[in-house]
Parts: C-alpha cells; structure tokens; sequence
C-alpha cells in the first residue's frame, strides 16, 4: 500500500525490491521479469546497493513485503506494489491497479490476501512448485499454435480423403441416400423462404448445386485447403473454407455424415479459425501471438468432450457402466474392433473393474485440471492422451482419437514443446533428423534462450471483441450441455431462440460417446439368390461377417457404410428398416456400380441377383480354446430374419 514515504533520489526506472531468500518470492519475480524486460528492475533486498540507494526505507518493511520504488520518488508495498509491477510489464494488467485505487473495499481486500500470503509463503511456495515446478516463465503458444493448426490440417485431409472415394456410392445421384433427392425435398420445403432463411436451416453451399461433379468438388477443395493448412500456408482462409467445405458436405451427407466426431471436427475447425494468424505464412516472422481466448475456448472443447462422455455414461442409467462392467463386454460389441479387442475381452474381469475406474477418473475428474497451473495441466493432457491411446488400440473410430489427441495440444506449451524435440532429436545421430521432427525454432524455445521482447497493448476494441465473442461462445456451448447432462436451468426464452439459430451450423454441439451400451453383438449377413433358394453372401470391408477374418486396422479412414450397419443391427426386431438401408437393399438389386465398391465380395459379378434377404445373427468372440480348435476369431448363432426376401418390382 503507498504511503507517505519517499526516496530523495528517485531511480530513472521503477525498481521491485523483494526478499531474495523466499522462494515464493524468486519464483514469481523471475516470472514478472521475463515479461517485463527492462521496464522494471527487480533486485533483492539483501543486495547491498539497495540499502545505499534507499536508505529511507526502513529494513524492516523489506521483510514484511515487497517495495515498489518508482520514478517520482513514491514508496508503494503490499499487493499494490505487485500490481504497479503487473500493469508495467502486463499487457492489460493496469485495470487491476486501478480497481485497488479507485475501490478500497477492493484494496482492503487483496492487502488482507498478500498479508496472508506473506504470514505462510512456505505453504504457498510448496503450492506454487506444485502447480508450475521450477518453470517460471510466462508460458507461451507460438509453436503450440503452428503444432496445432497443422495437426488440425492433417486431419482434415484424412477426412475429406476417407469420404471422397465413398461420396459417389452415399451420396451421389445413384448412391445410397442420394444427396439431390434430399435437396429437392428442402427446396420445395422452403419454396417460399428467402435465400437467407434458406441457408440459415440448411447451410450448405450446395443450395447451388449438388450434382456427383460438384460434391467432389468440395472434396478436392477440401483436400487443396488441407494441403495448404499443414504447408502454413493462408491458414486462416484455408481455416475458413475446410469448415464451409465440411459443414456442406455434413449437411447433405445426413445419416453417413452425422456422428459425433464430424460436428467435433466442425466446431474445433471453428475454434481454430479464431486461433490462426493472419497473413499469408504461419510462423512468420513478427507474428502476433496466438489469442489466450482461443487457447482457452479450445480447452473448453476438450473439456466438454471428456467431461460429458463420462457423466453421461452414470446419469442415463445404463446398469453395466454403474456397475463397473461395462468393458468386460464394450471389445466384443463396439462397431469395428482391432486385432487387440480380442485379446482384451479376454483379461481377468478385476483389470477391466480397474479400466473402468481409471476412466471415470479421468473423465469425471481430470478436465477440471484443463484450467489448473502449468504442471497439473501437463499431467491432465498426459491422462487423456493415454485413454485415447487405449482406445484407439482397441477400437477403430475413424479420426476420433486423433482429433482429441490434438486437442490436448492446447494445454501444453511452447517449452515443453521444445524440451520433447530436444529428446526426440537426441534419439537420432548428428544430421540423421528424419524429416517428420522439425528443427526447432525460436518460436519454441524457453525465454531464457532469448530476449524478452517488449509488451504490445491491443487495442481495446479488439480485447473487447474477442471477450465478447468469447463469451457468446462459451454461453452457445453450455445451453446444450445442460441438456445433455439433464440440468434443469432455466434459460431465459430469448436464449433459446440465439440458440437455436446457431444448432443448424453443427458447431455448438454437446457430446458423450457410448452413454448406453449395447448387448450382445448383432450383425446383418445380406443375402442375394437368382432363383430364390440358393442365397450366397456379401461381404463388408471391415465389420464382422466371415469367422475366420480377423478384426482389421482402418482408422483413421472411416468406412461410413460398416459403421451405419452396425446400427442397423441395433434395431429391435420388427420395426422394420431405416430409409438408409432400404436405399441399399436397391442399389444392390439394381447392381450399382458406385455401391458395390464399398464392399469386400461382390458374390454377382456379372449381374445382379433377383432376390435379396438380410439374416440376423449373434456374434461373440471365441474362446481362446475355440480359437486354437478352428482358427476363427468369431461365433455366430442365428437370430432371426431382419429383411425377408424382397425384389425388384
């Protein structure tokens, strides 16, 4: 706090003196100093100028708190002390000095706090190595931000590369669920609504056109922008038009193109566009640093993700996650396994008791740590990381795992970046570096390899947008999770009605994979015959149907069509058929070229059979001793007709 002391010769820069044997104190002066540069000189009391310099000030004061000696000769300590040093070195740090010199409830507040602070520095300096370690400087996100947006470019290629060689059999004009048919059907349903209302329902650029040349047209767009966003180059307007790319596409791909890891994709490709710089090169030089709201809307995401995935799986009931058995069952029964599922199903039932608490460790309880200090947050990334690792191991979800494993990348920063190039790199000899793992740059490097370059204020009506927005994000994103995790609130009817006009862009979504287990395991075995009595089998890429075939590896690619089927299988028997499939049913009595390419075995090479039926069977894993007896990985028992025999008319 100031008070009426004064030094007779005023420094020619503002001098922080501190107790130079606390560490509490060390840590957060190094801290403020790597920000500050030259504005302020930080020195410890115990250095011998000081007392020669200052000789007014009592020694005592020394070790009550810290002394901000400024240029006018004015003697400040005490939080107000810590908040002059904030604001000269702190880009918009100065709001906090002005709240303790305008509100002295506020002052009277935080000098009780540094009082506190001062009387246990030993208890919040064990805080302190607790949450940061040794690291005190600021964190920063430059290389965090390149590794991201190029990872995110990476995905995105996967992406559009994994749907372009399916779109013509899905979504084209004689595919599966053709996408003009559905447009027609929204143009006759808005033929009296303006463009605007138009594109807001339905925001696709294919209101324009969407015939087989145009869809794929997009995929190559998207493949192009893609491309360009891993090389660095425009990703900002390379950011912009994969989401408009993607999201148009999502649109008119209705059931293929409606799973939880596309709208995730589209809402952080929308997170990212407010993270990337602008300009034509990432990590040029002079770059502005990434924005603290982005990093943190971006963590929000992954917050979201995580937390809900877990709670969601206790409060819908589902008696095998309540019960902790979940994944004594979940290998054997989830949509595509890999080889290891099998070996999974078959560990002792404690491991998977143990599997299952360790993941509602990390999903009820570690997202909470995405906001925590430097280490903590470290130490949350490598827990979610890990459990996606293990899913991903067992389970083929597409682009899913990869994708919140990029999102993980948000909490670290750009020097744990550098420390893990420099042990990756030690791992190869002197100029063997492979051409994955990038030199690293000074954009990477801790601050005390370089000099920390001055503060830059923003202006104001930028920081004051991009709260807002900010905001509006945050407030967007919460009203559906609310929903989702069956909280009553009541969000006033405006809200809603802001709401609702965003859902239709995918980009606010709530989340929770797997809240409700399914058991046993249905598979559908499609049948054709041409006479009527002697049926012969197709054969899918990757879901389960011969016995003998051993679960594959295909993600991150995701075979649209085995995932829907695995769906299909789902539905109580009967309640008939969903549109999707009896859409397939045709094109495969109509022999269509386009569809047929998305299966394993063709059993009509020639022409197309008369008759198709689809057989309803239960498939489990074997045992490891009926698996050394028959070499098959699968057991199938019949349960019924999903489709009787049905013909073209």
């Amino acid at each position: 706090m100031s008070d009426t002391l004064r030094v007779a010769h005023p420094p020619d820069r503002p001098h922080l003196i501190y107790d130079g044997d606390c560490r509490f104190c060390t840590f957060w002066v190094r801290r403020w100093a790597r920000t500050a540069g030259d504005v302020v000189v930080f020195v410890p009391s115990q250095d011998p100028q000081v007392a020669e310099a200052f000789p007014e000030i009592p020694r005592e004061r020394f070790a009550n708190a810290v002394q901000w000696v400024d240029t006018d000769g004015s003697v400040s300590s005490g939080a107000e002390a810590v908040f002059r040093a904030l604001a000269h070195g702190h880009p918009g740090s100065g709001r906090w000095l002005r709240l303790h010199q305008r509100h002295p409830a506020f002052a009277r507040i935080t000098e009780g706090a540094y009082a506190v602070v001062a009387r246990n520095r030993s208890i919040f300096s064990l805080l302190t190595r607790m949450g940061w370690g040794r690291h005190s400087d600021p964190s920063t996100f430059q290389a965090v931000r390149q590794f991201f947006l190029r990872g995110l470019g990476l995905i995105y290629l996967v992406a559009f590369a994994s749907l372009s060689w399916q779109l013509t059999g899905l979504l084209g004009e004689n595919g599966i669920l053709p996408a003009a048919g559905w447009m027609e059907a929204q143009r006759t349903h808005f033929a009296d609504a303006g463009w605007m209302t138009r594109l807001s329902q339905v925001p696709t650029l294919c209101w324009w056109n969407v015939s087989d040349p145009f869809l794929k047209g997009l995929c190559a767009l998207g493949l192009l922008l893609s491309t360009a966003l891993v090389a660095g180059w425009v990703p900002r307007l390379a950011l912009v038009g994969l989401w408009t790319a993607y999201l148009s596409l999502s649109v008119v791909g209705q059931d293929f193109l409606s799973f939880q890891w596309d709208t995730l994709l589209l809402e952080t490709g929308f997170l990212a566009i407010l993270l990337a710089p602008g300009g034509w090169r990432l990590g040029r030089p002079g770059e502005r640093p990434p924005s603290a709201i982005a990093i943190g809307l971006l963590r929000w995401l992954l917050f979201r993700l995580m937390f809900q995935s877990g709670v969601t799986k206790w409060i819908y009931g589902d008696q095998a996650w309540r019960s902790w058995t979940a994944l004594t069952f979940h290998y054997e029964t989830q949509p595509l396994p890999t080889p290891l599922a099998w070996w999974a199903h078959h560990l002792p039932e404690l491991v998977h008791r143990a599997a299952c608490g360790g993941m509602y460790v990390v999903e009820w309880f570690v997202p909470f740590l995405f906001f925590a200090p430097r280490r903590p947050r470290l130490w949350a990334a490598g827990a979610t990381a890990l459990l996606q690792v293990g899913i991903a191991l067992t389970g083929n979800y597409t682009f899913f795992n990869a994708l919140t494993l990029l999102l993980c990348v948000p909490l670290l920063d750009d020097a744990w970046l550098h420390t893990a190039r420099t042990r990756l790199t030690r791992l190869f000899p002197k100029g063997r570096r492979p051409a994955w793992l990038p030199a690293p740059s000074s954009a990477s490097k801790p601050s005390e390899e370089r000099s920390p370059a001055p503060a830059s204020r923003k202006p104001l009506f930028r920081s004051a947008a991009r709260g807002l927005l900010g905001a509006s994000i945050v407030l967007a994103t919460t009203i559906p999770m609310t929903f989702n995790l069956r909280l009553a609130f009541p969000w006033p009817e405006w809200i809603l009605r802001g709401y609702a006009t965003l859902a239709p862009l995918r980009t606010f979504n709530s989340y929770g994979l797997f809240r409700v287990m399914t058991r046993p395991r249905y598979e559908l075995i499609l049948e054709g015959s041409r006479d009527g009595s002697q049926w012969l089998a197709y054969e899918f890429r990757h879901k389960p149907g011969d016995l003998a075939r051993r679960p594959g590896w295909v993600a991150p690619h995701q075979p649209r069509l085995d995932w829907q089927m695995w769906f299909e299988a789902l539905r109580p028997p009967g309640s008939g058929v969903s549109r999707w499939f009896a859409g397939l049913c045709q094109r495969l009595l109509d022999g269509n070229p386009a569809t047929l390419r998305l299966l394993d075995h063709n059993p009509f090479p020639d022409a197309p059979p008369r008759f198709l039926r689809v057989r309803r069977y239960e498939y489990r894993f074997t045992t490891p001793a009926e698996r050394r007896d028959s070499g098959h990985w699968w057991v199938r028992e019949p349960a019924g007709l999903h489709l009787p025999p049905v013909a073209l008319r």
